[in-house]
């Protein structure tokens, strides 16, 4: 295993910090962490683009990614942050293009993966629920 490589508990105590997750209990991070991919992208590298098919929710661990959508500025996610989320929930094709910034180690969970543990574990579907009004709620009603 190289340096770069995550220990499990890492990966773990990190999925914990995401913010997605928030709503997870230990146990259930655990089932997500079991699934997790790592996934190192150099700088300048394309993770996806706009119409590709959404296979995959990516986590940022280190580095930094630019998210960008044709009809707006771009934005630069760093750790703890995750790419892909809706288009997976929502089964669409991907809305913006996704290039890393700089060196990037993300944890990619596959859409099939996912879905497969969201059918065998309620606690998780709540979990989500939870994040995804909370974050409803925070968003100003012009961007809505």
């Amino acid at each position: 295993m190289s340096a770069e490589q995550l220990a499990h508990i890492e990966s773990i105590v990190f999925l914990q910090s995401v913010d997605l997750f928030s709503f997870c209990k230990a146990e259930e991070v655990l089932r997500i962490a079991a699934i997790a991919q790592e996934k190192q992208v150099g700088a300048g590298e394309l993770i996806y683009r706009a119409n590709d098919l959404a296979d995959s929710i990516y986590c940022v661990v280190r580095g930094e990614v630019e998210v960008t959508a044709s009809d707006s500025e771009p934005r630069r996610l760093g750790p703890m942050r995750t790419l892909g989320v809706i288009e997976i929930l929502s089964g669409r094709l991907r809305q913006e293009t996704a290039r890393a910034s700089s060196d990037v180690l993300l944890l990619a969970l596959s859409a099939d993966d996912f879905f497969d543990l969201l059918a065998n574990n309620i606690e998780i579907v709540k979990a989500l629920f939870r994040y995804l009004i909370r974050e409803l709620q925070q968003t100003p009603k012009s961007a809505a």
